[in-house]
C-alpha cells in the first residue's frame, strides 16, 4: 500500500441508492444502541490476531462519515507487524517522556506509564493511524473561512473515527482511542515513513479485550441540553 496521501484515480464506491427512508425495526434499533451504549475505550489487548475481512469493514464503515463537501479529509495508515509497532512506538518514546517531564512528573511514574504506553501498543493486533489530509478542503483567502474549514475537518475525523469504533464493536472487536499521535506528528509521520502532507491526529488500538476497562459514567441529559424551545 502507498504511503502517499494522494492516490491514483479509482472508481468511487458508490453510495446507496436514494430510498424513501423509513424508521428501523425495533430489534435493530436496540442492537443499534446497545453498541453505542456498550462500546468502550480498552487498553489491555489478548495477541488473537484479527482477521482481514474484519479490518476492512471497520475501515470501510469510517470512511461513511460526513465530511465538508463530501472530501473525506481523512487517511488510515494500519499497523499489525510487530516491527512496525515497535518503530513507532520507539519513535514516540522521546516526545512522551519530554510531554510528562514538563508536567513535573516524577522518573518512575514516566516510567511505569511510557512502559503502559508502549504495551498499549504492542500488545494490540492491529493499531490505525488516522491522518488528516487538507490538501482536497476549500481554500478561502481570509483567515475566518480558512479556520472554519480546517476546524469542519477535525470535526469529520472524529465522526470517521466513532464510525470506525463502533463497527469494531459491533463485529466483537475492542478498541481504544489514543490522541497521542497530535503531540508529535512529524514522528510518527516520519516513523511510518508517511507523505508530509498528512496530519497524524488519532491512533486506533484494535484487538480482544484482555481485562475490562474502568467505564466513566454519563452525566444525565437534562444537565447538557442548555436550551430547548419544546419547554419554552
Amino acid at each position: 500500500m502507498s504511503n502517499t496521501a494522494e492516490q491514483a484515480s479509482a472508481p468511487l464506491i458508490p453510495a446507496p441508492p436514494a430510498e424513501d427512508r423509513q424508521p428501523i425495526s425495533l430489534d435493530a434499533l436496540e442492537a443499534f444502541e446497545h453498541v453505542i451504549r456498550n462500546r468502550r475505550s480498552v487498553r489491555r489487548f489478548r495477541p488473537d490476531p484479527i482477521p482481514d475481512a474484519v479490518i476492512e469493514r471497520v475501515l470501510q464503515a469510517a470512511l461513511w462519515a460526513p465530511s465538508p463537501h463530501g472530501t473525506q479529509p481523512w487517511r488510515f495508515a494500519v499497523l499489525t507487524k510487530e516491527p512496525t509497532k515497535e518503530r513507532l512506538a520507539d519513535a514516540m518514546a522521546a516526545s512522551w517522556r519530554h510531554n510528562l517531564e514538563m508536567d513535573g512528573q516524577p522518573e518512575d511514574v514516566i516510567q511505569g506509564r511510557l512502559d503502559g504506553s508502549r504495551r498499549r501498543l504492542l500488545e494490540a493486533p492491529v493499531l490505525v493511524v488516522i491522518c488528516l489530509y487538507a490538501a482536497d478542503l476549500d481554500h478561502y483567502p481570509d483567515p475566518d473561512r480558512a479556520a472554519a474549514e480546517g476546524t469542519m475537518a477535525v470535526q469529520s475525523l472524529g465522526a470517521c473515527v466513532q464510525n470506525l469504533l463502533l463497527a469494531a464493536y459491533a463485529q466483537g472487536i475492542d478498541a481504544g482511542w489514543m490522541c497521542a499521535p497530535l503531540f508529535c506528528p512529524e514522528i510518527v509521520v516520519d516513523a511510518l515513513h508517511l507523505d508530509p502532507a498528512l496530519s497524524p491526529h488519532a491512533l486506533i488500538a484494535m484487538g480482544n479485550a484482555a481485562a475490562d476497562p474502568k467505564r466513566r459514567p454519563r452525566r444525565p441529559l437534562d444537565t447538557l441540553v442548555v436550551f430547548d424551545d419544546r419547554r419554552e
